[in-house]
């Protein structure tokens, strides 16, 4: 029953220790996702390419969804842990489980029947249209598994054993990779094959994952003798007030990439192909920042339900530090090393437009990862506190400004306003969400008796 002590020792030490190992993890999660787009850019066309760009904003909503209803089912979680609740605890983790399962079948079944009409409506170019429909097809064939691996992510990171699921990820990134490369360069199968994959990865990891997660959850002892409940209406509601926001505050970044892929796509597949390409290179660098504001997040449960606020609140200060340190290499190193990343995706004289619409993308946002942390880690507070709706209202105005600086602007600047929206929405978000947190009345929220 070891686990990662979030309640004592310094905050930044606790913190970086539990968000590292999520933090390679997640990287992995991204490796195989980069070399899905790799493989089909460089082996299949710079149609396929864009056919899986096409797709990744949509099915990156799903992914959001069942990352956000996980970390937010896991507060509940994570306090009862931190009060040393056991049995509340596991049935909490039980009930969390059944409702994403449940909900996962009715998405996977919404997704597969309306994504060519979706497809349509953003705008998807006539000549990589069927190829995106495809890989969607397949992709929301296996979404019950995705969904299950990462409620069960969550899950183990709010009890503290972060590094379970890294070695998962490092299997499922393995076995990914692997499969890619048969089913695209032996079996000469294409976006298919990449889609296929994918969800055979997820869909092992997840099954093993349950059955740890099972032993694991056994081992914390319930002392009053009672048994414990496999499903509880009242912590479906509790749990619910928390994931609805959760959920939503880690769509926005995703719905307002669908919502504005409509606009990259009236620029062609060429555009469309080097925009996804820097999109995946975003998708990795992003991956310190929300790791350690997920880290924050179980930090704050577990300290709120050990009745300890003031070391949340020195949490927050440290998590700050981690995330301007990672900013800086971030931006160094894209800044260094911009044209031999998106080379690794687009060949620079046969792609030349592709080539400078992913460069330029890359180039500009390396500036900015560090909003998107400080964000991160200030909604951390707030979701691992309960206290959701400012928060959630502070995501919603990014996703506004998103949304209208792409549409009503890419017409007059170009392609480029869709690259100046992303830290403007970052910016306004943090800075509604921050001062929210000044305001001291997350401490006093109560979400566990």
């Amino acid at each position: 029953m070891k686990s990662n002590d979030m309640l004592t020792g310094k905050p930044g030490k606790s913190l970086f220790f539990f968000a590292l190992p999520m933090i390679i993890g997640n990287l992995f999660q991204q490796f195989y996702n980069m070399v899905d787009t790799i493989i089909v850019g460089r082996f299949v066309g710079e149609d396929a390419l864009a056919a899986v760009g096409a797709s990744y904003s949509f099915t990156n909503v799903f992914i959001m969804v069942a990352i956000g209803g996980g970390i937010g089912a896991s507060v509940l979680t994570s306090q009862y842990l931190g009060a040393k609740d056991y049995r509340r605890m596991r049935t909490s983790a039980y009930t969390a489980l059944i409702n994403f399962l449940v909900l996962s079948i009715l998405l996977a079944v919404f997704g597969f029947c309306l994504n060519p009409a979706i497809m349509r409506a953003l705008k998807t170019p006539e000549n990589v249209f069927d190829d995106a429909v495809l890989y969607l097809q397949i992709y929301f064939t296996g979404l019950p598994f995705l969904f299950m691996y990462n409620i069960l992510s969550s899950t183990f990171n709010a009890l503290g054993r972060s590094k379970i699921p890294l070695y998962f990820l490092i299997f499922s990134s393995i076995l990914n990779v692997f499969l890619d490369l048969w089913m695209v360069l032996g079996w000469h199968m294409g976006v298919a094959g990449v889609a296929i994959a994918t969800v055979v990865a997820q869909g092992l990891s997840a099954v093993i994952s349950f059955l740890v997660l099972m032993r694991e959850l056994k081992r914390y002892p319930v002392e009053d003798g009672q048994a414990v409940k496999l499903y509880d209406r009242e912590m479906l509601v509790r749990g619910t007030q928390i994931a609805v926001p959760s959920i939503i505050q880690l769509s926005i970044v995703s719905i307002g990439m669908l919502l504005v892929q409509s606009v990259v796509n009236g620029f062609g597949s060429s555009v469309l192909a080097g925009y996804s390409a820097g999109t995946r290179v975003e998708s990795i660098c992003i991956v310190p920042m929300i790791a350690t504001g997920n880290a924050v997040s179980t930090f704050t449960a577990q300290n709120l339900g050990a009745k300890q606020p003031e070391r949340v609140r020195q949490g927050l200060k440290s998590s700050f530090l981690i995330i301007v340190s990672f900013g800086i290499v971030i931006c160094l190193t894209l800044n260094l090393f911009h044209n031999q990343i998106i080379s690794a995706f687009i060949d620079m004289e046969s792609g030349a437009e592709a080539f400078a619409a992913g460069n330029a993308y890359v180039s500009f946002i390396s500036w900015f990862f560090v909003m998107i942390g400080f964000k991160a880690a200030t909604d951390g507070v707030l979701r691992g506190a309960g206290d959701v709706n400012v928060y959630m209202a502070a995501n919603l105005v990014n996703l506004g400004i998103r949304v209208l600086v792409a549409n009503l602007c890419a017409p007059v600047w170009g392609v480029q306003a869709v690259w100046y929206a992303v830290p403007m929405g970052w910016t306004a978000n943090f800075l509604i969400s921050f001062c929210w947190y000044l305001t001291g009345k997350w401490s006093r929220k109560r979400i566990i008796a």
